[in-house]
């Protein structure tokens, strides 16, 4: 089976992202195994909707070997790339990257855990590996598809928008009927009438969300 192996792929030099593992049966080379770590066909797709939604940095962080991370990195042109990484070392990516903003981290795994802890916004991605992941995350995408996360990140921008739409429109016409109850403009009957007239308003507004 070693031969079956060594005589079925032969690695190309460039290609960072395949590792050659050599077996020896008493000390005699028999063969070879090769491992290869493409990248997913989303991850690209996703990286051109999170640019294209203003997102203007993009970091890897990883425990692969720095030849895989760089071959990665350069295939999706990310921002910045931190390969060989520990579960510790990860969280502490993350609180470096704070200094260009708030940090979204997505994972899939037990080591991600305690980075999508430490992030802003933990988003859990797929369904393999995720007991932990999912406990520390604040997001969990159940499917395995990197497609979502353009979508979640329109979803939770769009419902930030509206809150604070319903927010402002209900604080701001509470004043407005307090000022007229105030100058006497309104009765105590009426002004408490008017008051669940626009709580009503303010949640058929954010209702908008779902």
């Amino acid at each position: 089976m070693a031969e079956k192996v060594k005589s079925a792929t032969r690695p190309g030099p460039k290609d960072k992202s395949i590792v050659t593992a050599y077996v020896a049966v008493d000390g005699t080379l028999a063969g070879t195994i090769v491992m290869a770590d493409p990248v997913r066909k989303d991850a690209a797709l996703v990286i051109a909707d999170l640019r294209r939604l203003g997102v203007k940095r993009l970091s890897l962080a990883t425990g692969d070997r720095s030849e895989v991370a760089g071959a990665v990195g350069l295939a999706l042109r990310l921002d910045q790339i931190s390969a060989q990484l520990t579960p510790a070392r990860k969280v502490e990516t993350v609180a470096a990257e704070r200094a260009y903003g708030r940090v979204m981290m997505i994972g899939d795994g037990v080591n991600d855990a305690p980075a999508l802890a430490a992030a802003d916004v933990g988003v859990a991605v797929g369904r393999r590996n995720l007991a932990a992941a999912a406990e520390a995350a604040d997001v969990l995408l159940v499917r395995d598809d990197l497609g979502q996360i353009g979508t979640l990140l329109q979803i939770a921008r769009r419902s930030r928008a509206i809150a604070l739409q319903s927010v402002g429109c209900g604080i701001g016409l509470s004043v407005i009927a307090m000022v007229c109850a105030g100058l006497g403009y309104l009765t105590p009957v009426q002004g408490a009438l008017l008051q669940e007239v626009i709580d009503v308003a303010v949640i058929g507004n954010a209702l908008r969300a779902l």
